[in-house]
């Protein structure tokens, strides 16, 4: 371990009491009915950071009735794209000025760097401006060509009353992935953060306050799964739940939102493969491979954490990868150089460390890391950074998302069997391809089962092209036009010009 970078607890000022975190429901701050709390130890300082409320069932009928009659009484729904896209500017402006607010929060929540924290925040920032322009250009279709005296009109409407559930490994980012759509499109929402991250969508719903947003048409309720989430998925009163987390938990969300048929848009796990071909810029490619492995911990949907590289350059690039690995600084998120931080939860890394040392028992090689990892003056969790080569399709490891600092590294021996191995998986959310020879990118673009495929690049994102995946990946899509259509429905007005419709029945003469 003496050869990692690791960085030691950084001489950083901490909040002298934690945040206090309540309910927004229909404009007001509140506390939970019954009254319960729960708080949010840190996971890299290991001290208490947020004391929030514990919301119930109470609340969340209380939160749905707010939304349901915002959106109803139509001081929002119905409001003019100028008027969403000036409330969603100021937003984005408000974001901009609590940066260093929100990030450090979300570091102390979630463990991640605090460079890494600002940098999301600035991107977040940037989908609420994004939304805004959708809501000033959204439109309908009209049809002309339907026959003499006929004229068809598509109009798009708001589907509703949103229940949005986010998860805890980027709480700003993805709700700021999927609020501010569902405001441009003129829904009203429910949202329910994390329980390990609930401060930043607390401060977010602050900003809304100050922006001027009508009371009750966004909605936070604290808490857990069970009984907050359950209840936001059921109510017959909530058209729509969009949800960001893992697969099994999306899985019941379906189940649960069936009995009232309510849209359900789903960003699930992944198992996301990088190809890199012997032809390849091999220092840009274990670059990305080392970034998509690391970034956030690991602890990313998007995580490059299966590569399979051409056995003609398999040992080399695992070397190359080792390597640069080393030099990755893991330690306190406080400090602005760390890039890798603390695991969120105990539990979480005891999960992690056992795909390790299953895979290490049953044949693969553990080139790098493979156990927790200690930093100096801090009382959180974390975890070396790990490669795993000797790698075969059917060990949990190279199949199950570890959503950990753990790279597995499979071979192959030609584009047929790389594409063979990349779609033999449950999971299609991102892979990405490395190769000089653009007929071998476009190739595998086109056949690889997933939602986005990068070429010689990982992981880069804009507000404009649309996020989501394939098979247990989930269903729907955030960002870009398609973003803001997944809050929306399609109303066909089929309209005659003048009497000139024949009669169906023939009046008698006689």
């Amino acid at each position: 371990m003496t050869d990692l970078t690791v960085i030691s607890a950084a001489r950083a000022t901490l909040p002298d009491t934690p945040f206090a975190a309540r309910h927004l429901i229909d404009g007001v701050w509140c506390d939970s009915a019954d009254g319960a709390t729960f708080d949010r130890v840190s996971p890299s300082h290991g001290h208490v950071v947020t004391k929030a409320a514990k919301g119930g069932a109470k609340d969340v009928a209380h939160a749905i009735e707010a939304a349901r009659l915002a959106f109803d009484a139509g001081t929002w729904s119905r409001s003019s794209g100028k008027d969403r896209a000036a409330l969603l500017l100021k937003v984005a402006d408000l974001i901009d000025r609590e940066c260093e607010r929100i990030a450090m929060m979300e570091t102390l929540e979630s463990g991640k760097p605090i460079s890494q924290a600002k940098a999301e925040i600035e991107g977040a920032a940037d989908l609420w401006r994004y939304a805004a322009a959708l809501a000033r250009t959204m439109h309908g279709e009209s049809h002309n060509t339907l026959g003499d005296n006929m004229l068809g009109v598509v109009l798009k409407e708001p589907i509703g009353v949103v229940s949005i559930i986010t998860p805890w490994n980027f709480p700003f980012l993805i709700v700021s992935q999927k609020l501010p759509f569902a405001l441009a499109a003129g829904c009203t929402a429910v949202v329910k953060p994390s329980e390990m991250t609930p401060a930043t969508t607390v401060i977010l719903g602050e900003l809304l306050v100050e922006a001027g947003l009508p009371a009750g048409v966004v909605n936070i309720v604290l808490g857990y799964g069970e009984p907050v989430g359950t209840a936001m998925t059921t109510d017959s009163r909530v058209d729509m739940v969009t949800f960001t987390g893992s697969t099994g938990v999306g899985k019941a969300i379906v189940k649960a939102a069936a009995a009232t048929l309510k849209k359900v848009s789903l960003e699930l796990g992944g198992k996301n493969p990088q190809v890199i071909f012997p032809d390849a810029d091999l220092n840009s490619a274990v670059d990305a491979v080392v970034f998509g492995v690391y970034f956030n911990a690991g602890e990313c949907c998007n995580s490059g954490s299966r590569i399979l590289v051409h056995e003609d350059i398999a040992e080399d690039f695992i070397a190359r990868t080792v390597a640069l690995s080393r030099d990755v600084p893991f330690g306190d998120p406080l400090d602005p150089d760390t890039k890798v931080g603390a695991i969120i939860t105990p539990q979480h890394q005891e999960k992690i460390d056992s795909y390790v040392k299953e895979a290490a028992k049953s044949g693969a090689q553990v080139r790098l890391g493979g156990a927790p990892l200690s930093v100096a003056g801090l009382d959180g969790q974390f975890y070396q950074p790990t490669v795993v080569a000797d790698v075969t399709r059917d060990m949990p490891i190279a199949r199950e998302e570890v959503f950990g600092p753990v790279l597995s590294v499979l071979t192959f021996s030609s584009l047929e069997e790389a594409i063979s191995l990349v779609n033999d998986a449950e999971y299609g959310l991102s892979a990405g391809v490395w190769s000089e020879n653009v007929h071998t990118c476009l190739e595998f673009a086109l056949r690889a089962q997933a939602g986005t495929v990068w070429t010689n690049t990982w992981m880069d994102g804009y507000a404009e092209l649309p996020f989501g995946g394939v098979k247990e990946s989930g269903q729907g899509r955030e960002l870009g036009r398609y973003g803001l259509d997944e809050f929306l429905e399609a109303k066909t007005v089929t309209m005659r010009i003048g009497r000139t419709r024949a009669p169906w029945v023939q009046p008698r003469t006689d």
